[in-house]
This record gives C-alpha cells, sequence and structure tokens, in this order.
C-alpha cells in the first residue's frame, strides 16, 4: 500500500508539505503543488479520508437515516437532499432503518463513529435522549424530536384542510381517511397526523358525514392492504370522496375502485398527499396535495451546514402546500 511517506519521497519534499498540499493548508508554491500531485498521479497514492478528517476536524460527511427508501417520498427526498449537499462540499451516509428500534441505533453509532459532520433524521422509534446524546447538529425531516432540535416539514394541517375543502367543493358527502404506517412503530409524534386534523377540521365545520380506515403498519405488503381497502369500501358504499394520507396508498384506492367497478371521478373522487412522480403515473392521474420535495431538501441542507458551522437556525420550519388537480376530482 502506497503510504504518504513514498509521496514525500517521489515529489522530494517533505511528508508535511504533502499532507499541506492534500489539505489545502498554508502557503504551497504552484510549481510544489504540481510536483505533488504528479507523485500522487503516477503511485496512484489514495489519501487516508478518516485520518484527513480528524486533522481538519471535519469529515464533509452527512448522515440521513429514512424509515424506507423504496417508499417513493423518501426516494426523491434522498436524491435532492444528496443533490444540495454535494453543492455545498458534503457527502451523504445513507441509512435505511425500517423503523427497528435496534437498526436505527446502530445507524447512528456507526454515523457518529464514522465523525459525520451532522445528521438528517426522517425516521423517529428511539427515545429523545439517543438523539441529544449524539451532541452532533441534526435536522429532523416532517417529525419533532425534542424541542430543541430544528425540522423541516410542509404545513400538514394545510393539506389537509385543502383536500376536505376540494371534496366538499366537488358535492361529496361521505368522505373517508384512508392512512397508514410505513412499517414499524407508530409515533404520535409524527407531524403527518397534522394531515388528518385538518381534514377532519374542515368536515366537522360543514357537518359532513366521514369515516376512517387505518392500514396495516407493517410490511405485509401492497395485496394485504389492498384487500382491506376493498372489504372498507363495500362496507362503506355511499363513500364517495377519499383523502389518502399518501399518494401510494392514494395508487392503491384507485385499484381498489377499477377492482370494484367504481367510476373515479365520477362515483368517487380520490386525492393523496405528496405529488411524487407515481401520481401523474396511475390512471386516472391522482389529485394530490403537492410537498415542496425539493425546497425542503434545499432548506433542510441549508439549515444543517448552518449549524455545522456554528450559526443559530430557527427551529420550526414550515413549507407552503399546494394542491394540484388532475383527473381523479
Amino acid at each position: 500500500m502506497v503510504k504518504i511517506t513514498d509521496v514525500a519521497a517521489k515529489a522530494g519534499v517533505s511528508v508535511q508539505t504533502v499532507s499541506r498540499v492534500l489539505n489545502n493548508r498554508g502557503y504551497i508554491s504552484q510549481a510544489t503543488r504540481e510536483k505533488v500531485h504528479q507523485a500522487i498521479d503516477e503511485l496512484n497514492y489514495q489519501p487516508n479520508e478518516l485520518a484527513r478528517s480528524l486533522h481538519r476536524g471535519k469529515s464533509n460527511l452527512i448522515g440521513l437515516i429514512v424509515p424506507k427508501i423504496s417508499h417513493p417520498f423518501f426516494c426523491e427526498l434522498a436524491y435532492y437532499l444528496e443533490r444540495y449537499a454535494y453543492q455545498k462540499g458534503y457527502k451523504l451516509l445513507l441509512c435505511n432503518s425500517n423503523r427497528d428500534k435496534s437498526k436505527e441505533s446502530k445507524y447512528l453509532e456507526m454515523l457518529k463513529k464514522n465523525r459525520v459532520d451532522g445528521i438528517i433524521m426522517g425516521s423517529h422509534v428511539l427515545d429523545v435522549e439517543h438523539y441529544l446524546n449524539l451532541n452532533l447538529p441534526i435536522i429532523s425531516l416532517d417529525r419533532i424530536l425534542a424541542e430543541n432540535i430544528p425540522f423541516v416539514s410542509s404545513d400538514n394541517v394545510k393539506g389537509g384542510k385543502i383536500a376536505s375543502q376540494l371534496l366538499i367543493h366537488k358535492h361529496c358527502r361521505k368522505l373517508a381517511y384512508i392512512y397508514g404506517g410505513i412499517g414499524g412503530p407508530p409515533h404520535n409524534a409524527l407531524l403527518a397526523s397534522g394531515r388528518f386534523q385538518g381534514f377532519k377540521q374542515v368536515i366537522e365545520d360543514n357537518r359532513i358525514e366521514y369515516t376512517t380506515l387505518l392500514l396495516d403498519e407493517t410490511d405485509s405488503g401492497m395485496e394485504f392492504n389492498l384487500n382491506k381497502i376493498i372489504g372498507f369500501l363495500k362496507e362503506y358504499p355511499e363513500v364517495d370522496g377519499v383523502f389518502a394520507s399518501s399518494d401510494v396508498i392514494a395508487a392503491w384506492v384507485i385499484q381498489a375502485c377499477h377492482h370494484l367497478k367504481k367510476a373515479i371521478p365520477e362515483e368517487i373522487k380520490v386525492i393523496g398527499y405528496d405529488d411524487v412522480g407515481l401520481a401523474s403515473l396511475v390512471s386516472p392521474r391522482l389529485t394530490t396535495i403537492s410537498q415542496p420535495i425539493q425546497k425542503m431538501s434545499e432548506l433542510t441542507i441549508e439549515l444543517l451546514t448552518k449549524q455545522i458551522d456554528g450559526e443559530e437556525v430557527p427551529l420550526k420550519n414550515y413549507l407552503p402546500v399546494t394542491i394540484i388537480e388532475r383527473d381523479t376530482t
């Protein structure tokens, strides 16, 4: 294995000079820089990133923990977070917790051992002490970890209100809210529960009937939940408007309606939440509450890098939502 001493010998300089070139510290003449880089290329020297991070006191690594990367929302979120992190000079370490307590705990320990500069939490199954004891900059996405940990979220309550207002405007008179988790233990701290709060508030103000369906919280798969929705719509045939807590669940509702030969939007109208790519690919195309996923990602990276640099950032960061009306309403 090529060592830094080999590079120094080939370039005819000291080890300290090679180190300063690698870390871009102190004055080094252009001629010396070129000699060192030429030696690095000829020897194919690979610097020890961990050692360099210890020397600099910074790793330029950010940890991201999500509950389920296969979920379209978290898939798109991770894409944009990586893009904006890279633009700021950081690399992203992606951890998929499956909302498993042991797995999430081990990932947090791994990120700490790898001396990441900060962590983005898209999952939350541990007690708050686990996050506070990290002593690292943290930004939470769409959930509250602790009162003093900043979070970024879309305005879930407003999203629920917009959904119910549109369904009522479209003359729906028996509404349903269909929701579920993405695996693992549920938590009241999830800000997504605000979607139902907003939805319910408008419905009760207008004295509209509604019912709810909680889908399975484990990885039972699409077929189980699809059959559960089919059974629900058979039990409540008068339901003419559905608000689903995600676009994935809304897609299951559409499939259930196809199975029951219920015409969309003539007999039943459907609204999702997120506006991931799936929403415009299902048939009929899905009306949905659009979370600004790209802006949420950009703001998350901005806030985290400011924390890393020692700056104070606001704790509560809500971004507005909009409704994208397509063929299901």
